[in-house]
């Protein structure tokens, strides 16, 4: 029996550089048609841009605010066999030297979307249940006790929704498997644990549907006719991983394993306010690994909390950070594979 159904983790995510020419240019070599482009400007203060085929090419939303979807029409243009196309938009293709190095991440679901009828919404879904993601669309009907399908198969373990149409409760929502029922708020880097009030119910979820916390707080997340996107998330055996973490302090941090070499890993210091971190492999090539970007807010990469990107897993070895590595602090993490341990083939990988 393989360890992992997935041999090729660039299958489903891959990271790709690129370098904005201000004019309009194709992407290539993410190698698939991705469903979601979460991209950023590395070298200059442009927002993170979220793109997905569910809402479609030109329509934009940005991890580090709370503002309404925006149609950018010479952002994304275009979804393609084998990456994407972009337009002249600076945040996509800029061409000024101080502002011209992007890094976009990339993710397949299930290409166009389907209805999916699972919940007492109806909703719009494209779900790749081997890759343990899917980009659900809903309209919120203002229920207290609406469910919604989310197409994964199994139950997710990290949600992050995000209203579409207004900037009025326009907040990020997140909710977490192993900090239980809770709202972490993208956007303004926020983490709070609410307890049975939280806006993301995680306690009730299922293999078919998620839904809302308590009444007080439906109006965060179910508005009616209220338009929302959300990106669901399951841990799948040589492929991602979505955890948490208790750091020690030192610099021989915590070693957290996840059964393959991480390509991405994003994290947050689960129990107080602060930056979430991301780091990749296509960034930064060798361990220490330092070089980071902070989805809630538009800063250009820097350098801090070293990790050591490992051969089956992660282990941050910044003294006592807040960020990373504080004593008996809880951090949550979601990370995606470079190589899984061992594949179906049974070919070990090895660190960097």
């Amino acid at each position: 029996m393989s360890y992992s159904t997935i041999d090729k983790p660039t299958d489903y995510f891959n990271t790709k550089l690129y370098t904005g020419n201000g004019g309009t240019q194709s992407i290539t070599g993410v190698g698939f048609q991705p469903d979601l482009v979460w991209q950023k400007t590395r070298n200059y203060t442009y927002s993170h841009i979220l793109n997905d085929v569910v809402r479609g090419a030109t329509k934009d939303i940005f991890s580090n605010g709370t503002t309404a979807e925006q149609t950018i029409s010479n952002g994304l243009t275009s979804y393609n066999s084998d990456g994407f196309s972009v337009g002249a938009d600076l945040g996509w293709n800029a061409s000024a030297s101080d502002r011209n190095s992007k890094v976009a991440w990339n993710w397949k679901a299930g290409g166009s979307a389907s209805s999916n009828s699972d919940g007492s919404i109806t909703s719009s879904v494209s779900a790749s249940t081997d890759a343990g993601f899917s980009i659900v669309s809903f309209t919120g009907d203002g229920s207290t006790s609406a469910t919604i399908g989310h197409g994964l198969g199994q139950t997710p373990e990290l949600i992050i929704q995000k209203r579409r149409d207004s900037s009025t409760q326009g907040d990020w929502q997140v909710a977490v498997k192993d900090v239980g029922v809770a709202y972490i708020n993208f956007a303004n880097a926020f983490s709070t644990s609410y307890g049975s009030n939280g806006r993301l119910n995680y306690t009730g979820m299922t293999s078919t549907t998620y839904n809302f916390g308590t009444t007080s707080n439906v109006d965060a997340v179910n508005i009616s006719s209220a338009t929302y996107i959300t990106y669901c998330f399951a841990s799948k055996k040589g492929f991602s991983k979505i955890g948490s973490y208790t750091g020690n302090g030192n610099a021989d941090g915590t070693f957290v394993y996840t059964g393959f070499k991480p390509a991405l890993i994003i994290q947050k210091n689960s129990g107080a306010t602060g930056n979430w971190i991301l780091y990749d492999n296509k960034r930064d090539v060798d361990n220490v690994a330092n070089k980071i970007l902070i989805p809630n807010n538009d800063s250009a990469e820097a350098e801090a909390c070293d990790v050591d990107l490992l051969s089956n897993g992660f282990k941050f070895r910044a003294v006592n950070d807040a960020s990373s590595n504080k004593s008996a602090n809880t951090y949550i993490y979601m990370a995606f594979a470079e190589n899984p341990l061992v594949g179906s083939n049974f070919v070990p990988t090895t660190a960097r």
